[in-house]
């Protein structure tokens, strides 16, 4: 199968053609072009290996059952099909980038297929779930694809028991408008790796929501790159992790052409001990681009002692002609000023600080565009909040 072009370009400095960026170079879909992880690794070193399962040195044993169903499908400009793997519309946008991603795709079975009809505005979302039925290790792959000048909004969710590693292509094509929600809602003793791969025409727009609130290990890598030029993207994410959980998530925006827009921001919330939350930022300007405008920014309130937060935000800009550039990263506690504030107008002291939570969150799960969804997630917070309290 031939590879896709990822923008990662090479150039020579004597000793024969080096990458400029040393992220996002290497990509095989064969598992074996990879080296078993060891933790040592960067891209390795915050996910704790044994709680994966096996998904990493191949020890799973593929005894999973996934159910993948398609909702609000039947209405006209959108079709979803389970197709084999040997349909062309697969692995035609990506590369994967780790041993996992390169596994899951060696290993599934049947692929769901979602396309947006050229110009199809599409007015309510088209949802797709992926229920765990039993344990044991499972695959997947999951291809969306907008044509030009189409409009759809796809919610994505995740829910049951399982240990599953998948991958997920977002097409992206020129003067579509994507929005999809990522719901990880599992079961507490699930796992899964999750590799969510979008490719962005000339002057279309992407929207990502990613919420991780569920599962024993949960590690998604949303990754956008454009195909063109006057791409415009967003990834947004929200994750509620409580005692004993592990929620990581890695972006990736790689500014491969020209005026090109990404904006990157990341909430979470920990309570609970062993709570551990991980969010890696990185962004690629490339050579020889122009116009590029991004910035990132992740914040984490712990809520509690003994939780852990790993927030590395990351730029490689090679160029000078670049519109705007730039990151951020803040972990703390509440706000005792805000606690104060509310406090001193007669707010017992519990109902302030789930006051002030909700409105952390809030401002984030109002980006999502489906108010129905908004609710539930909103409502699940609580759930966690009430744990918490």
């Amino acid at each position: 199968m031939a590879s896709p072009n990822l923008g990662i370009k090479e150039h020579s400095h004597g000793g024969g053609d080096v990458p400029i960026s040393t992220i996002g170079v290497r990509g095989s879909f064969d598992p074996e072009d990879f080296p078993v992880p060891n933790g040592r690794e960067e891209e390795w070193r915050f996910t704790p290996l044994r709680r994966l399962r096996g998904l990493h040195d191949g020890s799973t044993e593929d005894t999973g059952t996934v159910t993948v169903q398609a909702h609000n499908a039947d209405v006209e400009g959108v079709t979803v099909e389970t197709v084999g793997r040997d349909d062309p519309r697969l692995g035609a946008s990506f590369l994967p980038e780790d041993r996992i991603s390169a596994r899951a795709w060696a290993s599934f079975e049947q692929a769901t297929v979602v396309t947006v009809t050229k110009e199809a505005q599409l007015e309510s979302p088209v949802y797709i779930k992926t229920t765990g039925v039993e344990q044991g290790g499972a695959y997947g792959h999951v291809v969306i694809r907008a044509e030009r000048h189409s409009s759809a909004t796809v919610v994505l969710e995740y829910e049951g028991s399982a240990v599953y590693a998948d991958n997920v292509e977002f097409v992206v094509d020129d003067g579509a408008r994507l929005d999809v929600v990522s719901l990880q809602d599992w079961d507490r003793d699930a796992v899964q790796v999750s590799h969510q791969y979008a490719s962005v025409g000339r002057d279309a727009r992407f929207k990502s929501v990613v919420v991780t609130l569920g599962g024993d290990l949960v590690r998604l890598s949303p990754n956008v790159r454009y195909s063109n030029t006057g791409g415009d993207a967003e990834m947004h994410g929200l994750y509620f992790t409580g005692a004993g959980q592990h929620h990581e998530h890695r972006s990736l925006a790689n500014h491969n052409g020209s005026n090109t827009r990404s904006r990157v921001e990341y909430k979470g919330a920990l309570s609970g001990d062993d709570a551990h939350a991980v969010w890696i930022g990185d962004v690629i300007i490339g050579e020889g681009t122009q116009g590029t405008d991004s910035y990132e920014h992740n914040r984490n309130l712990a809520l509690t002692d003994n939780t852990r937060v790993d927030s590395v935000p990351n730029l490689e800009i090679f160029t000078g002609e670049v519109e705007g550039a730039g990151h951020a990263s803040a972990s703390g506690r509440l706000d005792e000023i805000h606690l104060f504030y509310l406090r001193s107008r007669g707010i017992p002291e519990d109902e302030a600080r789930r006051l002030v939570i909700r409105g952390y969150f809030a401002e984030l799960i109002n980006r999502i565009e489906v108010p129905e969804l908004r609710d539930r997630i909103m409502e699940e917070v609580e759930e966690k909040l009430a744990l918490h309290e």
